[in-house]
C-alpha cells in the first residue's frame, strides 16, 4: 500500500506540472470553461456515455451469454467504468485541488481496479481462467487519467496484455464455440475505442475546469480513479514437472565448450613469418613501428569505448544477465514463476536455468547457448547472432527477431511448440530422434501470388 501511495502522488505530481504548463495555472481549458453538449453534460463525458452504451454494453451481453465467472467479472468491470464516468464528469466542472486531496480522490477507482484483479486470483481453479486474466491484466489502463502528456499509448500497453490471454481464449473457442470469439472481440473493442476517445478529448492528458469549483473528497458521489498497483504475472498453464537438465546437454555444449581446444584450427606463425622479428621483411615495405610512432594524426579521435561489469543477479521479478563474455557456467536457480530473465549483450558464453520461469529474452547477444527447463509464457531472441537454444521441459512460443544463425533444439514434450519468425536467417529447428536429433530448416524466403480473390504466401522450394 506504501508503494500504492508514493506512486499515486508521482503521478499526481506530473499531473500538475504538466497541466500548469498546457492549462495555465488554474489547471483547466487555457480558454475557458469545458464546453458542455446536450442538456448542459460536457461533451466529453457525453461521449464517454456512448463508450458504456457502445462497446461495453456488447462486452456485458457477450458476458453474460457465456456466464458463470465471466459474467460476473463483467459487471466487476462495469461498476469500474461506471466510477471512472463520475470521476470525468466531476474534473469538467471542478478545478484539479492540491497534491494533498488528490489521493483521497483517487482512492475509489483504486479500490475498483484491486477488486477486479482479486476476483482473478480467487478462481484460480475456474476452466475460464483465461477470459478472467485477459481482463485482469488490461484493467488497469482506467489509470489513464493519471498519465500526463499522452495517455493514449499507455492504454494500448494494457490492451497488449489482454491479447497474450485472449489469444489463447482464441485458440482453445475460435472453431468450436463462437461465443467466445464475440467475446474476445467485443472485450477488446472496449480499449481501442477508449484509445480513439482520449485521442480526441484528452490527447495531452485528462483536463480539468478553470472555472468551477475546487474537487474535494466531500463532492456527492465522487468516485474516482487511482494509478493501480503493478498486475499479477501470467499464471502457469500447467502444472509444474520436474526435468532431468544433465540430459541432452552434448548437442549444445560441444561447440561453445572447447575452451583452450578452440584454438587448434589455427595457422601457426613462425617467427620468421613475423614482421616484428624478421628484419628481412620490414625492408621489403610495409608500415614500421616508428613510422606509425611519428605519422602526423589528423581529424577525430576515436571514441574510447566502455567496458561494462558483468551481471548476473536477480532485480525484483527479474533475472539480469548482461555482458557475460567467456562464461562458460552461467546458472541461474530457485526460480519462480513470477521471474523473467533478460540476457543482453553476453558473447561466447552458456547459461543454465533451472526450473520453470515466465519468459526469456535474449536481446544483442552473440554465440550465446542457453539451457532452460520451462517457461509459461514466450521465449524471445532479437537482434542475436549464431544462438543455440535447447528445451528441456515445455515451452509455448519461441519468437526470432532480427537474427542470424539460430538452433532450437526442442525436447519430446515441446514439439507443440510455435515458432514465429521475422527478419532472421539460419534458422534450424531440431527435434529428438531417438539419442539424437533431426534438423530442419526454417523457410527464409517466402512466395506470395495473387489467386484472384485474396493473396496467398507460401515458403519458395529453394528455402526448404
Amino acid at each position: 500500500m506504501e508503494a500504492l501511495v508514493q506512486r499515486l502522488e508521482q503521478a499526481v505530481i506530473r499531473l500538475e506540472d504538466v497541466s500548469l504548463k498546457i492549462h495555465g495555472p488554474a489547471g483547466g481549458v487555457a480558454n475557458g470553461d469545458i464546453p458542455n453538449g446536450v442538456n448542459g453534460v460536457p461533451e466529453w463525458v457525453e461521449a464517454f456515455d456512448l463508450l458504456l452504451s457502445g462497446p461495453v454494453s456488447d462486452y456485458l451481453k457477450n458476458s453474460r451469454v457465456i456466464g458463470e465467472d465471466v459474467e460476473k467479472h463483467a459487471e466487476l468491470v462495469n461498476n469500474a467504468l461506471r466510477v471512472q464516468r463520475n470521476f470525468l464528469k466531476m474534473a469538467s466542472t471542478h478545478q484539479q485541488p492540491p497534491q494533498a486531496q488528490m489521493a483521497a480522490l483517487l482512492k475509489p477507482i483504486s479500490d475498483q481496479i484491486l477488486e477486479v484483479q482479486n476476483f482473478r486470483e480467487h478462481n484460480r481453479g475456474s476452466r475460464l481462467f483465461n477470459h478472467l486474466s485477459a481482463v485482469s491484466e488490461s484493467i488497469p489502463a482506467l489509470g489513464w487519467v493519471t498519465v500526463c502528456m499522452k495517455p493514449g499509448p499507455y492504454v494500448k500497453e494494457m490492451n497488449d496484455a489482454a491479447i497474450f490471454y485472449t489469444n489463447r481464449v482464441l485458440k482453445d473457442y475460435k472453431d468450436t464455440d463462437k461465443r467466445h470469439v464475440d467475446w474476445v472481440r467485443s472485450y477488446l473493442n472496449i480499449w481501442t475505442e477508449l484509445q480513439a476517445y482520449i485521442k480526441q478529448h484528452h490527447t495531452t492528458g485528462l483536463v480539468w475546469s478553470q472555472n468551477g469549483p475546487m474537487a474535494s473528497p466531500s463532492i456527492p458521489g465522487s468516485e474516482h480513479l487511482a494509478p493501480p498497483p503493478p498486475p499479477p504475472p501470467p499464471p502457469p498453464a500447467y502444472e509444474d514437472t520436474k526435468s532431468d537438465t544433465n540430459a541432452l546437454h552434448s548437442a549444445l555444449f560441444a561447440q561453445l565448450n572447447q575452451g583452450e581446444g578452440i584454438t587448434k584450427g589455427l595457422k601457426h606463425v613462425s617467427d620468421d613469418q613475423k614482421t616484428h622479428k624478421n628484419p628481412d621483411l620490414r625492408s621489403q615495405g610495409g608500415v614500421t613501428p616508428s613510422a606509425l610512432k611519428n605519422r602526423p594524426t589528423s581529424g577525430p579521435k576515436a571514441m574510447p569505448t566502455h567496458s561494462h561489469a558483468p551481471l548476473l543477479e536477480l532485480e525484483g521479478k527479474k533475472w539480469r544477465v548482461e555482458y557475460q563474455k567467456e562464461a562458460r557456467e552461467l546458472l541461474i536457480t530457485d526460480t519462480e514463476l513470477r521471474q523473467v530473465v533478460y540476457v543482453f549483450s553476453c558473447s561466447n558464453s552458456t547459461l543454465q536455468i533451472k526450473g520453470k520461469v515466465n519468459s526469456i529474452i535474449l536481446d544483442n547477444c552473440k554465440k550465446m547457448g542457453v539451457v532452460f527447463d520451462s517457461v509459461v509464457g514466450i521465449v524471445e531472441i532479437i537482434n542475436c547472432k549464431d544462438m543455440q537454444i535447447q528445451v528441456m521441459g515445455t515451452v509455448p512460443t519461441i519468437s526470432i527477431n532480427k537474427t542470424d544463425g539460430c538452433h532450437v533444439y526442442l525436447s519430446q514434450e515441446a514439439l507443440h511448440c510455435e515458432i514465429i519468425s521475422a527478419k532472421s536467417s539460419e534458422m534450424n529447428i531440431l527435434l529428438p530422434q531417438g539419442d539424437d536429433y533431426r534438423e530442419f530448416p526454417v523457410p527464409e524466403q517466402f512466395k506470395t501470388v495473387w489467386n484472384g480473390s485474396r493473396l496467398v504466401t507460401e515458403p519458395t522450394e529453394m528455402a526448404g
